[in-house]
């Protein structure tokens, strides 16, 4: 379970949260279930401008204070979301499937390694790459596969992986990126609104998805701007072909 608090005032913000709290125990308890404090977290989400401020959360059983980072649904998230855990989480991993697949390449053939791939760093890359796979520091996830695809195909450090990829008919991550936010477009069309739902003018970009006046990096990098931008994107290059 997940709540999501949000307050612009600091103290209406901490009463907000001690007052949650005491309401999901008193739930928990007239329902015959515990809340495990000991599994329970809070995070204070900041921009990287932002003071960290430490609040605590009383409940009857304990005192909890705000933590910077945790795991959740998979995800190593902090409290700045700029998800430098959750990169060297899979940093680790894929040093580990790199090893792998290099050290059973010489008994295996191409299309078992293509299913290598697809079990132990396909699966790990592209679960949530919509929300850090535009980050600067997710460069150094972005150059396994190219690695692992050398490896695959025997070719050279230098050599050029576009053809490869195609070769084995494997996304790039910058690929799988893309890929992922126009489903997440796809998918849940009701969250984002185009630019005739926002004026009445008739302009030649009334389809277009509307994107937000923001300055704040945290929200461009974000699922919602950039997923309506490369939809915008996409939309236009296919428009060149007809």
């Amino acid at each position: 379970m997940s709540i999501i608090i949000s307050n612009t005032n600091p103290e209406e913000f901490k009463n907000n949260i001690n007052s949650i709290m005491t309401e999901i125990t008193n739930w928990f308890h007239s329902n015959f279930l515990r809340l495990k404090c000991n599994k329970t977290h809070f995070m204070h989400f900041l921009t990287k401008k932002q003071n960290e401020r430490k609040i605590q959360i009383i409940s009857p059983n304990s005192i909890k204070t705000n933590i910077n980072s945790t795991k959740f649904l998979g995800f190593a998230i902090d409290n700045t979301l700029s998800w430098k855990d959750h990169i060297a989480a899979l940093t680790s991993k894929l040093n580990k499937a790199c090893y792998a697949i290099r050290a059973i390449k010489p008994f295996m053939s191409v299309d078992v390694l293509r299913t290598v791939y697809f079990s132990y760093v396909h699966s790990v890359v592209s679960y949530g790459i919509m929300f850090w796979g535009n980050l600067c520091h997710s460069d150094i996830i972005f150059k396994f596969p190219k690695r692992i695809i050398r490896i695959i195909s025997n070719s050279g450090s230098r050599d050029s992986c576009h053809q490869l990829f195609k070769q084995l008919q494997i996304f790039s991550l910058q690929s799988q990126h893309i890929f992922s936010l126009l489903v997440f477009v796809t998918k849940n069309r009701g969250l984002f609104l185009s630019s005739s739902e926002i004026h009445d003018l008739n302009t030649r970009f009334n389809y277009n998805l509307h994107l937000l006046s923001t300055d704040l990096t945290l929200v461009q990098k974000g699922v919602l701007y950039s997923g309506s931008k490369i939809n915008i994107i996409t939309y236009h290059q296919i428009l060149k072909f007809f």
